[in-house]
C-alpha cells in the first residue's frame, strides 16, 4: 500500500505558522513570568527592607530603654549602698554611746576593790603611796553590824 503524501501547501504553511506562533507566545509568556517575578523579587527586597528598618528602630529603642533601665537599676543600688553605710554608722556611734553609758554606769555601780574603774583608782593610789613617805595608819575599829531583830519579828507576824 502507498502513503498519500499531503500535496496541500496550505496546510504545511499554516502548520509553520502555528508553530512559529506557539514559540512567540511561549516566549511572550517567559518573558510576563521574568517580569513578575522581577516585580515580586524588589517588592519582597523592599518589604524586608523595611521590616530591618522596623527592626533596627525596635532594637535601637529596646537598647536605649536597656540602658535607662541599667541606669535607674545602678542608681538604686548606689542609693542603698550609701543609705545601708550611713545606717551602720549610726548603729556604731549608737553602740559606742551606749559602751560608754554602760561602762560609767558600771562604775558607779560596782563595789569598792572590783569593776575596771576600781582596779584603775587602786593603781593609781599604789603610785601615790609609792611616792608618799610612809605613815602610820591610825588603826581603825569596824563598824558594829546593826541588827533589826524587830523588823525580821514584825515581817513575820504580818505575813
Amino acid at each position: 500500500m502507498a502513503t498519500r503524501k499531503p500535496n496541500n501547501p496550505e496546510l504545511a504553511a499554516a502548520a509553520s505558522e502555528l508553530t512559529a506562533a506557539v514559540q512567540h507566545i511561549r516566549q511572550a509568556i517567559n518573558n510576563k513570568l521574568d517580569e513578575i517575578g522581577a516585580i515580586a523579587s524588589t517588592e519582597l527586597n523592599r518589604a524586608m527592607q523595611a521590616a530591618q528598618t522596623k527592626r533596627g528602630r525596635a532594637e535601637r529603642r529596646f537598647d536605649a530603654l536597656w540602658g535607662k533601665v541599667q541606669k535607674r537599676l545602678l542608681k538604686a543600688s548606689d542609693e542603698a549602698k550609701k543609705s545601708l553605710h550611713k545606717a551602720v554608722r549610726q548603729a556604731e556611734k549608737r553602740l559606742d554611746a551606749t559602751k560608754k553609758t554602760a561602762q560609767a554606769r558600771l562604775a558607779d555601780l560596782s563595789p569598792a576593790g572590783r569593776g575596771p574603774a576600781a582596779t584603775k583608782k587602786t593603781a593609781a593610789s599604789k603610785v601615790a603611796a609609792r611616792k608618799a613617805p610612809a605613815k602610820k595608819a591610825a588603826a581603825r575599829k569596824p563598824a558594829a553590824k546593826k541588827t533589826a531583830p524587830k523588823k525580821a519579828a514584825s515581817r513575820k507576824t504580818t505575813a
